[in-house]
């Protein structure tokens, strides 16, 4: 592998992230705020950038080692550097690196207890990585950067969910730029909504980087009850659900063909698995908390696509439902948003591909001569993809149930163990008990939080790019 290659890539993802840092600095600077968190931030991660940059620059040939070692350590790189206005504020290292991979992954799955003592401009900042890493770091800057056009194929492969790469226009720098248009559009109108359902224009923003990046920070420790508005919830519900949804048949539906969305067969799974689990939700609410039947359905369907789309915003405190509605929500974990969407989890797609792979053996054991192949949106699904979505399953279940193993050895109740590994391998931020939505992570032990840290890491990046580096065969000349 060319290390200077990778090394070089760095030093530009670091440059341009000291200049985002701007951005806060001058929110600080609006609400008369501390902005030595921002100044600092700005100068060690333009220094290290620099540095990096100038010492390792290179234009040799990219191939798919590279690709996967930048993505994987730029991450990391800017995950580690995006601490400096956590730590400077006052948080510890630990904790302002497991809150800046919480950000940057957008899992949500915040450490900090009393949030609102917090200045606007830090927890803006928290929000803001959240939308930027909601889309992906990398496809950002192959937007922007004419630099990282060269490899930039390799690097859209590592980094971006789905089951293969899909592209809107030939070059992939185009298909990065049309990617982040649908997502400005679609933020820009979320604020507007939000502004006119009686948010601060602060608060529109905060919380429409969090619900399109599929994120779920807040700047209220009550999340969402802070606003006690069913209008509002109906809003960020209707983004969630969007958010969710692969933003590639976003863009076809909304400047190709209209009707595009509603043949895409996993768009069609996505939708089902939301009305169905909303039904069962409703009904184990119903007979659970005796509430009625409209209070019933704003919670059932808020927290149902809160907790798929992997956003994990909550309108009520569901660590008090009963067991039968909880374990609905706990289902969900294990499900995520659409491929291709700023959603987190195994995805849709892969799990109606094991459904339809599973139904395939069973009409084998009654038909063993009959060739059956699986279809997925009128197309033969090729059997390497099938095989590369038991292999992620596989892997993605056995970090699940060693990490929550590992947890629970520390004093740590078995929901809390379970529900915290999930939440944060499927970056879905909340969990259950201890972790709950109305609570903090910052009760976990510090061994705990760091086994989470890589949780979000490997669950954000896929598996694959991250595991990948961990195999002796990578590091092979």
């Amino acid at each position: 592998m060319n290390s200077a290659v990778v090394l070089s890539v760095l030093g530009t993802l670091l440059r341009f992230q000291g200049i985002i840092m701007i951005i806060p600095l001058l929110v600080a600077v609006y609400y008369n705020e501390s902005t030595m968190p921002f100044i600092v931030g700005i100068v060690l991660t333009e220094i290290a950038g620099t540095f990096l940059w100038l010492r390792y620059k290179s234009d040799a040939e990219w191939k798919h080692r590279e690709a996967f070692a930048t993505v994987a350590f730029g991450w990391l790189t800017v995950t580690i550097f995006g601490t400096i206005p956590f730590i400077i504020s006052g948080i510890s290292p630990i904790n302002a690196l497991f809150e800046s991979m919480a950000g940057f992954t957008a899992t949500g799955a915040t450490i900090l207890d009393n949030i609102e003592s917090h200045s606007k401009s830090i927890l803006f900042w928290r929000s803001m990585i959240q939308w930027i890493g909601g889309m992906g770091i990398i496809v950002l800057f192959i937007a922007i950067l004419p630099k990282l056009n060269i490899g930039s194929r390799h690097l859209f492969r590592a980094e971006v969910p789905g089951l293969k790469e899909e592209k809107i226009k030939p070059r992939i720098r185009e298909t990065a730029k049309i990617l982040w248009m649908v997502y400005l559009l679609i933020s820009s109108l979320q604020i507007a909504m939000l502004y006119l359902a009686g948010m601060s224009i602060y608060d529109a923003i905060v919380h429409t980087f969090t619900t399109i990046g599929s994120a779920g920070f807040s700047p209220y420790g009550e999340s969402i009850v802070a606003f006690n508005s069913p209008l509002i919830e109906a809003i960020i519900t209707l983004f969630m659900f969007i958010a969710g949804v692969n933003f590639v048949l976003l863009y076809r539906t909304f400047y190709i063909d209209h009707t595009s969305i509603f043949r895409d067969e996993e768009f069609k799974f996505y939708t089902a698995i939301i009305l169905t689990a909303t039904a069962v939700l409703i009904l184990t609410l119903r007979y659970g908390i005796a509430a009625d039947p409209f209070t019933c359905l704003r919670y059932a369907l808020f927290q149902v696509v809160s907790i798929i789309t992997t956003t994990g915003f909550a309108s009520v405190d569901f660590n008090l439902w009963p067991d039968s509605s909880r374990i609905v929500l706990v289902f969900m974990m294990f499900i995520g948003g659409c491929a291709g969407s700023t959603s987190g989890g195994p995805t849709v797609v892969r799990v109606l591909l094991l459904l339809k792979y599973a139904n395939g053996e069973l009409f084998k054991f009654i038909h063993p001569r009959a060739v059956k192949p699986i279809k997925f949106n009128g197309k033969v699904v090729p059997a390497e993809i099938i095989h590369q979505v038991i292999s992620f399953m596989v892997i993605y279940f056995l970090i699940f149930v060693t990490s929550t193993f590992l947890i629970s050895l520390m004093n740590v109740d078995i929901v809390t163990a379970f529900t915290a590994s999930i939440a944060t391998l499927g970056n879905v931020g909340p969990g259950l008990n201890l972790v709950g939505p109305m609570s903090s992570y910052n009760c976990m032990p510090s061994i705990a939080k760091l086994i989470m840290i890589m949780n979000m890491w490997i669950g954000r990046l896929e598996v694959f790019t991250v595991m990948v580096l961990f195999t002796p065969e990578f590091w092979k000349k």
